[in-house]
């Protein structure tokens, strides 16, 4: 874990629980597995509020805990579920392009609260959607439910691990840390709930005519309803999400290097895998031309010797995003996802290089990519760059670790007149260094974003004061001119400020987005190339 990393970790914690969460979870990531009194002691907390920070980061997944050896229970953070709270408005956003608004406020809930019930997620969602809608009109649960189904049915929601039945069945002495267990074949499957109700408005007053609180009301409430799925928590499926993100990059780089209908043949192709691939898997599941041809969109006309065409041209592209394996059914083709993800990180390196060094750089490093092993000569030579230039650039890109240099010395004492310097690029140390980068950019973007807010925190609390005192004089029914008094209490060089900071605020948040596209490629392509090392 680079302190890059830890950093980054720690301004998202803070962005999110707050300041004893945030000290607790970097505490467990710079000394790893923790008994909880350590914790308290090193971090001089009370214990009762490291309990808190535990169970907050344990039902978001971002603690783990382990019975040791001695019956001591140790807590250990999971890094790499941190870093993808950066991805929580992308994971959010992917879902409304697929299951419109129900959907996105179903994955929202589930990434908010960590673990939720199915009842509690679909009448939470059902509620919100309703006071968004037009005075009269309110959301069925049953909508929401099926959404929800279909979340489960394509996996980007799955189960949580619930207690084994053999623990809370013994009535021998319960273990220090619960078991939790999950049948795969269980993962998926949606309980039947009759849902029936509709979403509910929020009232203006926290007390009904008959003067009861509202708290108390909720309390009546609950302990009539039972829960019909207690015990059965679900969770957001973020591998699904990123096997999306990673799909969605293959199709837009065969339609950027070929064409519309190219990329909608693989778009096909991996939709037809996407359930029965793991997130992991190097290659597709082989799928014959026929079931490609029959799997195609509705409406899309393409002849089964056009889509034959198409994809034998697929096939022996140099870039190879899609191999044939057999003849059977008309030709078995698969796409080779572990090749995409290389030719992506490498698209991505030679961006960089290109916009950090100029164009010639550029050259100079698709060319040492392409040749795998050149001498300075060459590089001269085969670029047709002055020797000069071509030094100061290779060397430039040396600096940086964009280019390895392999000594092979001619004799046993390495002397420099007998040994050949070759230049080459090692695609996966310099995807690294490049993802160490995106770390630092992020963790600045967000510092900057926090100091921005911080230094005009009066003006936006007087702007949010103004829009609510609008707000509740527009409900009771209020005159224009009365309105445009409450307006005019902001000045016009407070507005100007106010348009400033959000332009600026809008832009850092566009970067981190961006900067996070290029980390998500980085990181699929490194964990697959490990994962075949």
């Amino acid at each position: 874990m680079t302190q890059a990393e830890i950093k980054l970790c720690s301004l998202l914690l803070q962005e999110h629980f707050g300041e004893i969460v945030e000290k607790i979870g970097v505490h467990l990531i710079r000394t790893g597995c923790q008994p909880l009194r350590v914790i308290a002691h090193d971090t001089e907390t009370s214990l009762d509020q490291v309990k808190k920070a535990l169970c907050v980061l344990i039902q978001h997944n971002l603690v783990i805990y382990q019975v040791h050896k001695r019956g001591v229970v140790e807590y250990e953070a999971q890094c790499s579920r941190m870093l993808r709270m950066l991805r929580y408005p992308r994971y959010i956003y992917t879902a409304k392009t697929l299951y419109n608004d129900t959907g996105e406020l179903i994955v929202e809930e589930l990434l908010l609260n960590g673990k939720m019930t199915m009842s509690a997620v679909v009448k939470k969602v059902a509620d919100r959607l309703t006071e968004t809608m037009e005075d009269g009109k309110t959301m069925d649960y049953t909508e929401v439910s099926n959404t929800f189904v279909r979340l489960a049915d394509t996996h980007f929601v799955q189960r949580c691990p619930i207690v084994s039945a053999t623990e809370t069945a013994e009535p021998t002495p319960p273990p220090p840390a619960p078991t939790l267990v999950i049948n795969e074949k269980d993962m998926y499957l949606v309980p039947k709930l009759s849902l029936i109700g509709k979403g509910k408005r929020r009232r203006s007053s926290d007390e009904d005519a008959a003067g009861e609180p509202k708290a108390k009301r909720a309390k009546h409430i609950e302990s009539k309803e039972p829960i019909p799925d207690d015990g059965i928590y679900w969770q957001a499926n973020l591998d699904r999400f990123h096997q999306h993100f990673r799909d969605q990059a293959i199709v837009s780089a065969v339609a950027n290097r070929m064409d519309q209908t190219s990329s909608e043949i693989v778009r096909t192709m991996l939709r037809m895998s996407e359930i029965t691939t793991p997130s992991c898997a190097p290659f597709t599941h082989p799928l014959s031309s026929n079931e490609i041809f029959r799997s195609l969109p509705v409406g899309y006309n393409v002849s089964k010797q056009v889509l034959d065409q198409y994809l034998t041209l697929l096939a022996d592209d140099p870039l190879e995003f899609v191999g044939k394996s057999g003849d059977s059914g008309g030709g078995m083709y698969v796409i080779n996802l572990h090749k995409a993800l290389a030719s992506l990180a490498t698209a991505t390196l030679e961006s960089v290089v290109q916009e950090r060094f100029g164009s010639r750089c550029a050259r100079i490093f698709r060319l040492v990519l392409q040749k795998k092993h050149l001498e300075q000569k060459q590089v001269e030579d085969f670029a047709m760059i002055p020797a000069k230039e071509a030094k100061d650039m290779l060397y430039k890109m040396l600096s940086e670790n964009f280019i390895s240099l392999q000594e092979i010395p001619k004799t046993p004492d390495h002397a420099p007149s007998r040994t050949f310097y070759l230049y080459t690029v090692t695609v996966l140390s310099a995807a690294r260094m490049l993802l160490h980068r995106c770390y630092k950019s992020i963790a600045n973007l967000i510092e900057r974003r926090q100091f921005e807010t911080k230094e005009n925190k009066r003006l936006l609390d007087k702007s949010q004061r103004i829009e609510a005192i609008i707000a509740s004089m527009q409900a009771t029914g209020a005159e224009e001119t009365q309105l445009q008094e409450i307006e005019e209490m902001i000045t016009a060089p407070e507005r100007q400020q106010l348009e400033t900071l959000k332009r600026n605020v809008n832009k850092l948040d566009a970067s981190e987005i961006q900067v996070d596209e290029t980390i998500f490629l980085l990181e699929s392509y490194i964990e697959s190339t490990m994962k075949r090392l």
